[in-house]
């Protein structure tokens, strides 16, 4: 048996059990290769419809597709041992129906492997979490700042900065726990109305722009490793410029390239005599 095989993955109740412990620790994932350098340091890895932005070019997340998040969502499975994977659900794919989000829910456990699903949206979509989750789909919630409804929250500000605004999002939490879900993202609010959520709602709430006193983190992989260049959200912190380093080591290589200085003979293969 390899030594992979032996790894007991992180399960959905082992999270869930978090809740007031030691803080949960969640990046995304989007691939084999990234998965395989985040597994050892992360509970969770999350494969976010953030990758329609972060991979594709995307304006927004709405035009990701249930079939990119599967081979995406496959490719970190296979990529990790022992972190919790959780897959997005992407726009369009479980607004429609409970019925519809369960169809499309149990294909992406039964095609990539993951632990379970994410979704976004309140109160109403307590009644579709609670389908899901009586029928042995594991759902992650996330309420706050919900890109999937960019159009309709007139963008990506950050919400909870009215009485009414933060009485909707606290009984969205309340209501999205109480269906069920195991875990929720609180995403881009006011401090005071994450460590509130995280005080008032029984189960671990995930923290992206919201407090330190969520029960875990989480941000998105490129933005923390610094893998591109522009805008970087008040919430990240940089823990590396990964992003200089490659256009410096390309430089390099076109440079050597240029110079006919690569490849030299270390590089070359020669003639076997005899």
């Amino acid at each position: 048996m390899s030594a992979s095989a032996q790894v007991k993955r992180i399960s959905v109740p082992d999270i869930a059990a978090r809740k007031g412990q030691e803080p949960v620790v969640v990046l995304t994932a989007y691939s084999v290769s990234m998965a395989t350098l985040l597994d050892d340091h992360c509970d969770c890895l999350l494969v976010g419809d953030s990758l329609g932005m972060v991979l594709y070019g995307l304006d927004s997340t709405l035009p990701v597709t249930l079939d990119m998040m599967i081979n995406h969502g496959a490719a970190v499975v296979r990529g990790s041992s022992k972190a919790c994977v959780v897959v997005d659900l992407p726009w369009a794919s479980y607004q429609e129906s409970p019925a519809q989000a369960f169809r499309n829910a149990a294909r992406v456990l039964a095609e990539t492997g993951a632990s379970a699903v994410k979704l976004e949206g309140g109160e109403e979509m307590a009644e579709t979490v609670e389908f899901l989750v009586r029928r042995g789909i594991p759902v992650m919630g996330h309420v706050g700042l919900t890109p999937q409804a960019v159009n309709a929250l007139g963008g990506y500000r950050a919400r909870g900065r009215s009485d009414a605004e933060q009485a909707k999002i606290l009984g969205d939490a309340k209501a999205i726990a109480e269906a069920g879900a195991f875990a929720i993202v609180v995403e881009g609010v006011v401090e005071p109305l994450a460590r509130q959520i995280t005080e008032q709602v029984p189960v671990v709430t995930i923290g992206i722009g919201a407090s330190a006193a969520c029960d875990g983190q989480v941000l998105v992989t490129d933005d923390m490793l610094g893998l591109f260049a522009g805008f970087t959200p008040k919430f990240v912190k940089r823990y590396a410029e990964i992003g200089e380093q490659v256009s410096q080591a390309a430089a390099s290589y076109a440079a050597d390239v240029r110079a006919r200085a690569f490849p030299g003979p270390a590089h070359l293969f020669g003639v076997k005599k005899g």
